[in-house]
């Protein structure tokens, strides 16, 4: 298949300003720095400058290269800040590359945030026509698609209303309604369908796969693993603005995935975690009965989760705590989810120290690499959580061939027999 775009030493700089921070200031003092600037200047015309603000260089893309054939499917994906949204702000030629080139054969529809193109004024049924031609259709076009377009969006109760009235989601239904049924060539989304509900995602999921099945092509970012396993033939991995890996979907997704594991075996400093606060996770580990750490088990093998944290003096002796322990494929999809309140087991800490142990009285699953999440709520409350923090391999405990094609035909292992009768 034929080159659709090619992208060559691509790279991208931003200057970023600093303003020192000052005590507070009188207002007299204001005036005369003023006053001193301005003298300043006059004697020395093109000299001052602002000795309170800085600035440095910041290179969100650095010499990325890589070439997507027509009909390819390619996941890009990436922690924040990876310089993901800026390489499709740059192929859908918003914004100008700083150095390097692009090539891009075929009509481009991108739907890279909520509402792009859209007039808040306007009604659904404006927008859609303004946002129609905006993307290059013709009013010939969009009037043929446009009962589609409704239909899919789910809007047709509100086509009359000005959008600023509409939520969130029906924003973004109706923005990427459009840009679908426009029939590129490539077709390029960012996060947003992560603002539509499940039902929404999935229809346009299968939107994509419609396109791509067209031989259209489609570049997708997203942090849903799974989404992008299911959809993508390819996969790109950003990490600081440089491609790190480039393959398959399924390798691309296995790579991102044990660097996020790497990252987290020091769980103390950890940035990516989410919660209110008040308790901190300092250690998350897949052990046995004796607190051994266990890189990888038989599979039907007894095995345990340890978590430790810090607790703030509020939710010391706290009867009302729940950790929670969760088991992912490695491309993302959750397999197991347990939370001691839901066994009505009591945690509780000694002093600001909390140590718990989740026993499993088997590891469920053919072989294959795991990953770990934790969590620790209160009545519901997420105080603190780390997703995919560690990691685990099951090895073949089968005693039969079975093992080794199991991970094609599922991810449970149910030990079986059979007999004639």
């Amino acid at each position: 298949m034929s080159t659709v775009i090619s992208v060559e030493n691509l790279s991208k700089k931003y200057i970023i300003g600093h303003q020192k921070q000052r005590r507070y200031t009188a207002l007299r003092d204001v005036m005369v720095q003023g006053f001193k600037n301005a003298m300043h200047s006059l004697r020395h015309p093109g000299s001052y400058k602002n000795k309170e603000q800085t600035s440095e260089e910041f290179w969100a893309l650095k010499e990325v290269a890589f070439d997507i054939k027509e009909g390819d499917r390619v996941g890009i994906i990436g922690r924040n800040g990876a310089g993901k949204s800026t390489l499709l702000k740059i192929l859908s030629r918003i914004t100008e590359p700083t150095t390097g080139k692009i090539k891009i054969r075929g009509r481009v529809a991108s739907l890279l945030e909520v509402g792009t193109g859209f007039h808040p004024e306007l009604t659904g049924r404006e927008n859609i026509y303004l946002n129609g031609a905006i993307l290059g259709m013709s009013k010939i076009e969009i009037k043929r698609k446009f009962d589609e377009i409704v239909s899919f969006a789910e809007v047709a109760r509100f086509l009359d209303t000005p959008v600023k009235r509409y939520s969130s989601g029906m924003y973004v239904r109706l923005a990427f309604a459009v840009a679908a049924h426009l029939e590129p060539e490539i077709l390029i989304v960012d996060e947003v369908l992560a603002v539509g509900d499940a039902e929404f995602q999935r229809k346009c999921l299968g939107k994509m796969s419609d396109a791509s099945r067209d031989g259209r092509t489609v570049l997708f970012v997203s942090h849903n693993m799974e989404a992008i396993a299911s959809l993508c033939s390819k996969g790109i991995m950003l990490k600081s603005g440089m491609v790190a890996h480039a393959g398959t979907a399924q390798e691309t997704i296995a790579y991102y995935n044990q660097g996020m594991a790497d990252n987290y075996h020091t769980l103390e400093n950890c940035m990516q975690r989410g919660g209110s606060g008040g308790a901190r996770i300092t250690s998350v580990k897949f052990c046995d009965e004796q607190m051994n750490v266990l890189t990888q088990i038989r599979a039907n093998a007894p095995a345990c989760l340890h978590l430790e944290a810090r607790l703030d003096a509020s939710l010391q002796n706290n009867k009302l705590l729940a950790v929670g322990f969760a088991i992912d494929s490695i491309d993302g999809k959750r397999l197991f989810t347990t939370v001691s309140s839901w066994t009505e087991s009591k945690v509780v800490s000694h002093g600001d120290l909390l140590s718990v142990l989740c026993r499993m009285a088997y590891i469920p699953f053919v072989p294959g690499r795991y990953l770990i999440s934790v969590s620790i709520s209160l009545q519901g409350d997420t105080l603190d959580s780390i997703v995919h923090c560690g990691d685990f391999m099951v090895t073949d405990g089968m005693e039969n061939v079975y093992a080794n094609r199991a991970k094609d035909h599922g991810d449970i292992n149910i030990p079986c027999t059979f007999q004639n009768l």
